[in-house]
């Protein structure tokens, strides 16, 4: 209860950050930032991603071969501790819609991803996840119970350079060797 009172905090400040406009900051409040915070520049500016759902033995049942198109718009908010996104997805033709927050904890000295949807996937069930920042590659993973298995899911992007990325979307069951579910590739087109 505690971590979805802090994800809704953390939802209703972007909120007001987007209705503000997310003006940067400058002087010294810019000036004190965590330099950990300086890895989650790479991502600022609109991206598109296009990428591909794989159909692989032991996926969701259903789960099929599809395109699917992520449009990213990430700033940062005026005190610059949070990146936000504002993402607008299209997975095999379905809408989804969301909002992620990255930042770094200093207390726990760890990157975290919080995202909370508005469409495509319901409201009560915000998804978090501690980050790992190794050079280029960003990794966002949690875990869950599923009909008696642990189940593994990471989302892996690998910065080629400050306008490409190369993203895939994998599983492992029981920790055992991870599977790629999606794949794809995103381009800055603007900022």
């Amino acid at each position: 209860m505690k971590r979805m009172t802090m994800v809704l905090a953390a939802a209703v400040f972007a909120a007001v950050l987007l209705a503000a406009g997310w003006p940067a900051a400058s002087g010294p409040q810019a000036a004190a930032r965590p330099a950990q915070l300086q890895k989650l520049d790479i991502a600022t500016g609109r991206w598109v991603f296009h990428g591909k759902s794989i159909a692989t033995a032991g996926a969701a049942p259903g789960r099929k071969a599809a395109a699917w198109t992520w449009r990213a718009d990430c700033r940062w908010s005026t005190d610059r501790l949070y990146l936000l996104c504002a993402f607008h997805n299209v997975w095999a033709g379905k809408p989804v819609k969301s909002l992620v927050v990255d930042t770094w904890n200093a207390r726990d000295h760890s990157y975290w991803h919080y995202e909370m949807f508005s469409a495509g996937a319901g409201g009560a069930h915000p998804f978090s996840s501690r980050m790992t920042i190794h050079g280029n590659t960003w990794i966002e993973q949690s875990a869950s119970e599923r009909h008696g298995h642990k189940l593994r899911t990471r989302i892996v992007y690998v910065y080629s350079s400050s306008r490409r990325v190369r993203v895939k979307i994998q599983s492992s069951r029981d920790g055992k060797p991870w599977k790629t579910l999606d794949a794809g590739v995103g381009v800055k087109i603007a900022g």
